[in-house]
């Protein structure tokens, strides 16, 4: 942790029967930090195609792929409820939802395994690999 940053705790009351929630990672910032439609407007207008999902933001053309979590893991989307006034002051979290799936969109082009994200989700599996126990066998 660097000088400048606090912990981060998470609220353990908000894990009791947190809904689902349907998720998409786009490749742009939205200055907008609350809820949004959408279900009414972005989902939708999504196409289904035979490898990939497209569909028009703003008039961009997205490229999309749905993602599975991990096997064993759960995705968290957590919120914020109070920003503390310093850097130095402790922040709690809660969980708002979570999430098994994902969907990955990319301007002009699907997603593919040499994206950010794809490489990250794959390090469990790679992670238990290189840590399992060898047998003799093996050696």
């Amino acid at each position: 942790m660097s000088e400048r940053s606090s912990p981060i705790r998470l609220d353990l009351s908000s894990l009791q029967g947190a809904p689902q929630d349907v998720l998409h990672l786009l490749p742009c910032e939205v200055e907008h930090n609350g809820s949004a439609p959408v279900g009414r407007y972005f989902t939708p207008a999504i196409r289904q195609g035979l490898q990939e999902k497209s569909v028009s933001f703003r008039g961009r053309s997205l490229k999309g792929q749905e993602v599975m979590v991990p096997q064993g893991y759960v995705g968290l989307v957590l919120k914020e409820d109070q920003r503390p006034c310093t850097e130095e002051e402790e922040r709690t979290v809660r969980l708002k939802s979570t999430f098994g799936t994902l969907t990955v969109w990319n301007l002009e082009r699907a997603p593919s395994a040499d994206d950010g994200l794809l490489l990250a989700l794959s390090w469990p599996r790679i992670a238990e690999a290189i840590h399992a126990p060898v047998s003799r066998k093996e050696q």
